[in-house]
This record gives C-alpha cells, structure tokens and sequence, in this order.
C-alpha cells in the first residue's frame, strides 16, 4: 500500500476501486456501520450557543481512511439508509437529500484521509469542509421539506458548526495517533503512515 500526496492521480483511484474488492475493507466498512448505529445512542455532548458534539463522524472518518473514497461512498449510503430503517428515522420521513449529505461528508474525509500523510491542517480542513456542507446542503433540506428560509436556517447552522470545529478536530486527531498504530498492524492502512501527527 502506497501514500499520495494528492487524490489526483490514475494510481489513487485505481487503488481506491480495488477496495471494492477486498473482503477485509468490506468487513470494515460492515463493521463502521454497525459503530455508527452504536455512536448515535451516545449522548450529545452540549457546548454553547446551541451547538452540540455528536459522533457519527468518528466512525465515518475512520472508514474513510481505511475503505479509500469508492467504497466510502457506498458505505455512506448504506449507514444512512440502514440507520434510518433501524432506527425509526427519530420520527422523520425518509428524505433522500439527507443520503447524499452523508455520501458527499464520507467523500471529502477520504479525499484528505485515505492514503494519506495525516497532518493537523488536512483533518482540520477536511472537517472545515464537511462542516460547510452540512451548513448548505441541511439548509437546503431544510428549506425544501419544511418551507424555512435557506438564508435564516443556514446562519444558525453555521455558527453551530463553527463552535464544533474545534472541539471536532481535536477529538479526530486524538482517535486517529490512538487508532493508527493498531490500523498499520492489521495492515488496513500503508505501513508508512505515522503517529505523531505533525502541523
């Protein structure tokens, strides 16, 4: 298993769909399922100003830096539509614009993650930009299903993602130093990729 500097490349993605392939990244990918679903039952943790830390993202990340972007993909609309059917949805009807922001959230940490050097600026922009889309696009779902202005719903959701950013990516940067060491023994991720997570 080889890193890339950049996901631009005919070798990347090549590796990247042969995850596809592979029973022991489809195991994982199983497996992070199954962590989402038990991530959700954890209490939200409360900060300030309405915002609040959950933990599906954790899980998602994870698989995202083992499965690679092609598998995550599918993974991400596997968790969302699984976890709606098993859970109930919270009461909600099944709304297919919430699959595709859980699909594109799982992409972009793949694209910075997967056969990756990891570094605290990649996991932080990686989370700034799933951030951003969860801002646009729920407003977006929002404004469809529930006719609430895009502009209005949008702002509150924003300052809310900016309070968790920071508390979001240090808690991905400690999960990572703690997981990679195990991750590079079962030889799910290059063996050239370290701990020690540097700037």
């Amino acid at each position: 298993m080889s890193l890339y500097p950049h996901p631009f490349s005919a070798a990347y993605w090549r590796d990247a769909l042969a995850e596809l392939k592979d029973l022991r990244k489809l195991t994982f990918a199983a497996l992070m399922i199954a962590m989402c679903m038990a991530l959700s039952s954890i209490p939200s943790v409360p900060l300030f100003g309405g915002a609040k830390i959950t933990w599906g993202f954790l899980a998602r990340s994870v698989c995202a830096l083992v499965c690679g972007p092609v598998l995550g993909v599918l993974f991400g609309f596997a968790e969302d539509i699984l976890s709606f059917f098993l859970t109930g949805g919270g009461g909600y009807p099944f709304f297919p614009g919430y699959t595709l922001t859980t699909m594109l959230g799982v992409l972009i940490y793949a694209l910075f993650f997967y056969r990756a050097r990891l570094t605290v600026r990649r996991v932080l922009l990686a989370k700034l930009l799933t951030n951003v889309e969860n801002v646009v696009l729920g407003a977006l779902w929002m404004a469809i299903l529930s006719g609430k202005t895009w502009y209005v719903t949008a702002s509150a959701s924003a300052l809310k993602n900016l309070i968790c950013l920071p508390f979001q990516t240090l808690i991905l940067l400690a999960l990572f130093e703690a997981l990679i060491p195990a991750l590079r023994q079962l030889r799910l991720v290059p063996g050239e990729l370290e701990t020690g997570i540097c700037w």
